[in-house]
């Protein structure tokens, strides 16, 4: 008797975003955590660019996770990405926490105090001031015209592509090559002007 072997398929192909957007918004948890797993660190490191901070980056993933969720039925992904979305909203979600709390208010003191281990401290300092630098260049992206600014956000702070920019923002590529363009001149002159070595204003 010859014993017949069973092809070996491997793993089914992965499932686009879109269809994981859908099947989580007829209720499947399990689709919207496979979401979560793809892009959870991708929106964290987005929303520590936009604020400097590690904590505020934290909460403004779980609560751009959590509009996720509650828009599930409401949203149309562009180009089959939850990622431009995503960024959206923290970004939108973002600009509200700068005006509750006011902008850049958070004091860095992240060094425990009853740690005095000389080669932690140093990781803290130095982890501080790159947070300092940071808010010097978003102090300095905060005050480019809107349109620039949603652009180096998206574009330049979330690495989305100019196509992925386009979209969002409703506007043609070029559009978004332009104001990036833009906002990089302007940058330099506000930041040439501005000793990094100094606290942002």
């Amino acid at each position: 008797m010859r014993l017949v072997e069973t092809p070996d398929w491997g793993d089914p192909p992965p499932c686009d975003d879109q269809t994981l957007w859908e099947r989580a918004a007829r209720g499947d948890r399990a689709a919207f955590g496979e979401l979560y797993q793809r892009h959870a660190e991708a929106v964290w490191n987005y929303a520590y660019r936009l604020t400097g901070s590690w904590s505020t980056a934290e909460d403004l993933t779980s609560s751009t996770f959590l509009a996720a969720w509650r828009k599930l039925g409401d949203m149309t992904l562009v180009n089959s990405s939850a990622r431009p979305w995503l960024y959206t909203v923290a970004s939108n979600l973002a600009r509200h926490e700068f005006r509750r709390a006011g902008r850049f208010s958070r004091v860095l003191t992240r060094v425990p105090l009853n740690d005095t281990a000389r080669d932690h401290a140093d990781e803290v300092a130095a982890q501080i001031d790159a947070d300092r630098r940071l808010r010097v260049v978003l102090d300095a992206v905060d005050k480019l015209p809107k349109g620039e600014r949603q652009a180096v956000e998206l574009c330049l702070l979330g690495e989305l592509s100019t196509a992925e920019t386009a979209e969002v923002l409703g506007i043609a590529e070029v559009s978004v090559r332009a104001r990036v363009s833009r906002a990089r001149s302007r940058l330099r002159g506000l930041l040439g002007g501005m000793g990094l070595e100094e606290e942002g204003r």
